[in-house]
C-alpha cells in the first residue's frame, strides 16, 4: 500500500523498485531512462553494487578511491555518500564478492575475489548498460554546467539589450552577426 507504486509491467515494487530474488537486484532492463527526473534516484536497487563490483575488478581500491571513481564515470552528475558506499562494500565482503585488507590508516583496501569476478562476468550487459548510462549522464551534465549556462545566458542577454535599444544600422548588424558567427566557429573547434 504505502511506498509501492505501479509499474507498466504490471509488477509492483517498494518505492518503485522491482521485485527480485537476485542479491544485487538487477532487473534485466538495460538502457531504461532514469523515473524521477532531475531527483529521481541515479541508480535503481543494487546497481551501485555492480558498479562498485567493476570498479574493484579493475583496480583495487579504497571506499573514497571508490567514491571518485564513481563521481569520475558519471561527469559529476552523481557521487555517492560515504553513507551509501561503505555499507555497499560490507555487503560485497559479506557476499564474497571482495576481500578487505587493512591498508594502515583506518583504511581498507577491497579486492575482487574469484567468485566476485564469476558474478561480474555473469551480469557483462547490464554492467556495460550501467557505465553506458553513467557516461551518458557525464556527457549531459557538461552541457549544464554553471559556466557554459551563464556564458550562454550572458550572449541572450546582450543579444536581447541590443536588438530591443533602438534601430540597428547595417554597419551594426553585420558586426553583431560577425561576432555570434565567429564564436559559434569558435566553440566548433574546441
Amino acid at each position: 500500500m504505502f511506498g509501492r507504486h505501479h509499474h507498466p509491467e504490471g509488477r509492483m515494487g517498494h518505492h518503485g523498485g522491482h521485485h527480485s530474488r537476485h542479491p544485487f537486484g538487477f532487473h534485466g532492463h538495460e538502457g531504461h531512462h532514469r523515473r524521477g527526473g532531475r531527483m529521481g534516484r541515479f541508480f535503481d536497487h543494487g546497481d551501485l553494487r555492480l558498479v562498485v563490483l567493476k570498479l574493484i575488478a579493475d583496480k583495487p581500491s579504497h571506499g573514497y578511491e571508490l567514491i571518485k571513481a564513481v563521481e569520475t564515470s558519471a561527469g559529476g552528475a552523481y557521487t555517492p555518500s560515504p553513507g551509501v558506499i561503505y555499507p555497499t562494500l560490507t555487503l560485497l565482503e559479506e557476499l564474497g564478492y571482495v576481500t578487505a585488507a587493512d591498508a594502515g590508516g583506518g583504511k581498507k583496501l577491497y579486492t575482487i575475489t574469484d567468485e566476485g569476478q564469476a558474478f561480474l562476468e555473469s551480469n557483462r550487459q547490464p554492467v556495460h548498460g550501467l557505465f553506458a548510462r553513467m557516461a551518458e549522464a557525464a556527457a549531459q551534465s557538461a552541457a549544464f554546467s554553471p559556466q557554459i549556462m551563464r556564458a550562454r545566458e550572458n550572449i541572450k542577454t546582450a543579444l536581447r539589450l541590443k536588438l530591443t535599444a533602438g534601430r540597428l544600422t547595417p554597419e551594426q548588424i553585420a558586426a553583431i552577426a560577425k561576432v555570434l558567427d565567429d564564436a559559434a566557429a569558435a566553440i566548433e573547434g574546441v
